[in-house]
């Protein structure tokens, strides 16, 4: 049985000499100075220096009284330390248990403008004490044991106000800007406060800094504000936006700045697009009303535009149903299906109102373009013509699916389109430039209307293998789709079969069963270098922002597993000395994945974000005892799951693995049929001749 850690305590604190040993405890004595306890005690590496100091419950009440010392030194210094320990989550317990929190909130209520006072008249290090006192309040809350809900106006206004100041100490503003985000995701009363208190308008000079920190902030805040604003007022709020010109700013200050940008702002940026992209949702599942004479004049709208040209029939007795006859034969020249009532093509949700709006939009917005695709169909006979109104309402269809418009953002993606910030139409200009290649691709596939799904399937490879790409504009994205006609997407299609041509023939059937095993020992044997190799995980925290490593990695001998913490991502390969802890592969009972991994299923975990069950993995050994993994990315993930099955004995069954084999195998077989080329492979073996009567053809060497 392990000996309790106040057992521990006592022995050592008995060999100092020290009495009561209850005031004491053990903490790291590396920079992080965490303390142990019982819940983490089993995380303690080999060879971890520790040390004897002060327990928490007497630290924390040291600190609750140092901080309000009346030597101005004296409250530097502790506000400093409290800055530093409430990373812990012990402490930072300890503290909250003294009303803590109240404490700081009152010191930054009251005190803030005594200390700008004194930054001014006296030494400089009085403006640091407000910092101090945010970076702790923001690590204690970062705990999560106090609800956000408990905080006063005062305090809100108060911290907006440091964000609304134009000549703020930076770490302060980055920590107020941090305090605001959290406020306004965590609870729906304090958003409606911090609505009221921080103006976009405040928020976009910090934009146009070249702090990629803060600019990440903001851009957080307006994601927070933008995310919990009540359905009725994101439009709103998206209007403002576009008066302010966000988009334009950040294209100028973020994007197109000189420097790279970061994953924390590019996945600020992921959020703010699929939150802009959200706003067509309600468009897009509003169904046309067949009655509503506004909604039917947009399409009075796209014929007039089409067709105005052609002269207009006079109002006289007897035209009406001339009139009636000549738009039926518009709107089917139009490409409606419904040539009657058009309405009705538009009752089908998704993609509902956003796809008419989105052919006004062209007719209005490229007028030439428009009235060109629209008489060049309808002047064909040959049953060649491309359906305008149906391939508009399906394309926008697809690009809704593509962009996963009405989706929630993901927590932990990082793919923004830079082209999306180069317009403030941008959905409506990529459905323009999108049509004008269905049109194109159209005439290249010489497509009936008995073709049109295979052409929606063209121009969605096409767009997604132009996007992939990512154009840093809407021209750029024009030009990748010109070079991607639909002849090289057949050639990409051509040869991908080839890649891929699974040849079903007896005999090349029977040679890939014989070969199967040598290609799998191959994939084996790269999976496990790749596991020599080491790989950097990230550690799992509440918050994005502090990103903590750790890197893991086989011993060449592939007996032992190395794992250790890291500072930072690192650059290069990673030393065996400097991971201290060991595992042995003959230690591990089992590698678990997904839901049944044990830090997914701690409560909350992650809100168990679904991208992030896709990539945890835990290898399990001793007595209730696990390493638990989060994967960079998908492939990472496939790597490491199979190395370790192919450690333990078992099949490799990621992904990866199915897709290598299919390839390998497939070069392999083409590699031994080289020779055959041209040449018939029977299905059957040739029969073996009869035996011959005789045996003296044979030449007897000796």
């Amino acid at each position: 049985m392990k000996k309790p850690l106040s057992a521990i305590i006592k022995e050592v604190c008995d060999g100092w000499s020290l009495a009561n040993h209850e005031c004491f405890a053990l903490q790291h004595a590396d920079s992080s100075n965490f303390y142990i306890t019982e819940k983490n005690r089993n995380e303690i590496k080999n060879g971890t220096i520790l040390r004897l100091t002060t327990s928490p419950a007497q630290n924390a009440q040291q600190l609750h009284e140092r901080i309000q010392s009346s030597s101005m030194d004296a409250k530097l210094e502790a506000l400093k330390d409290l800055a530093s320990l409430s990373r812990d989550v012990t402490f930072a317990q300890e503290f909250i248990n003294l009303d803590g929190i109240c404490l700081l909130t009152q010191m930054v209520e009251s005190g803030t403008e005594r200390y700008q006072k004194l930054q001014k008249i006296m030494k400089p290090c009085f403006g640091d004490m407000l910092s101090f006192t945010l970076t702790a309040f923001v690590e204690l809350m970062d705990h999560g044991i106090v609800s956000w809900d408990t905080f006063s106006v005062a305090f809100i206004k108060k911290i907006a106000s440091f964000v609304n100041k134009s000549a703020m100490d930076i770490s302060i503003l980055q920590r107020s800007l941090a305090i605001l985000e959290s406020m306004v995701l965590n609870s729906h009363d304090l958003y409606q406060k911090v609505a009221q208190e921080i103006t976009i308008g405040q928020l976009i000079p910090h934009l146009q800094g070249t702090d990629q920190e803060i600019q990440t902030y903001t851009i957080a805040v307006i994601n927070a504000l933008f995310l919990k604003a009540p359905d009725e007022r994101r439009q709103e709020m998206a209007n403002i936006l576009a008066q302010k010109q966000l988009r334009s700013i950040i294209l100028t200050h973020v994007i197109r700045a000189q420097r790279a940008i970061n994953n924390e702002m590019a996945h600020q940026l992921y959020v703010l697009q699929v939150l802009t992209f959200n706003l067509l949702e309600d468009r897009m599942m509003t169904k046309m009303d067949p009655q509503d004479q506004a909604q039917r004049d947009i399409i009075f709208e796209l014929r007039r535009i089409a067709f105005d040209a052609e002269s207009e029939p006079n109002n006289s007795s007897g035209s009406m149903e001339k009139r009636k006859s000549m738009y039926t034969r518009d709107y089917k020249k139009l490409g409606f299906i419904n040539h009657v009532n058009p309405a009705m093509d538009f009752t089908q949700t998704p993609p509902g109102m956003l796809a008419l709006d989105n052919m006004l939009y062209f007719a209005k917005h490229h007028q030439d373009a428009y009235i060109r695709i629209v008489l060049e169909n309808s002047s064909r006979e040959d049953k060649h013509e491309c359906p305008f109104g149906r391939s508009s309402i399906e394309l926008t269809k697809m690009l809704c699916e593509i962009l996963k418009v009405g989706e929630l953002p993901s927590e932990t993606c990082n793919d923004f389109h830079p082209m999306f910030f180069t317009h403030d139409r941008s959905f409506e200009e990529f459905f323009c430039i999108c049509i004008q290649l269905l049109n194109k691709t159209w005439k290249e596939m010489r497509a009936t209307s008995e073709d049109f799904n295979k052409v929606m399937q063209v121009v969605k490879e096409q767009v997604m293998r132009a996007l992939t790409t990512k154009p840093s504009s809407l021209d750029q994205f024009k030009s990748k789709l010109q070079n991607l006609s639909y002849t090289e997407i057949l050639k990409i299609r051509q040869s991908e079969r080839m890649n891929q041509e699974d040849f079903q023939s007896r005999p090349i059937l029977e040679l890939k069963e014989k070969i199967q095993p040598e290609i799998l020992e191959l994939i084996k044997q790269q999976r496990l270098n790749r596991l020599v190799e080491g790989t950097c995980f990230r550690k799992l925290n509440c918050r994005r922002r502090q990103d903590k490593f750790w890197y893991c990695r086989l011993s060449p001998n592939h007996k032992v597993l190395h794992y250790g913490d890291l500072e930072e991502s690192p650059q290069g390969e990673v030393p065996h000395d400097s991971l201290q802890d060991k595992l042995p592969v003959a230690d591990i009972k089992a590698v678990v994945t997904g839901k049944d991994c044990p830090h997914m299923k701690e409560k909350g975990a992650l809100k168990q974000n679904k991208e992030v069950l896709e990539l945890a993995f835990s290898i399990l050994y001793d007595s209730n005892c696990q390493l638990n993994f989060i994967a960079p990315d998908k492939h990472e993930y496939c790597i490491w799951t199979d190395g370790l099955n192919a450690l333990l004995g078992k099949d490799m069954m990621s992904e990866l693995t199915r897709n290598d084999l299919d390839t390998l195998l497939s070069m392999e077989i083409k590699l031994r049929l080289l020779d055959l080329e041209n040449i018939q492979i029977p299905d059957a073996p040739p029969p073996i001749p009869k035996e011959p009567s005789n045996y003296d053809f044979v030449y007897d060497c000796n």
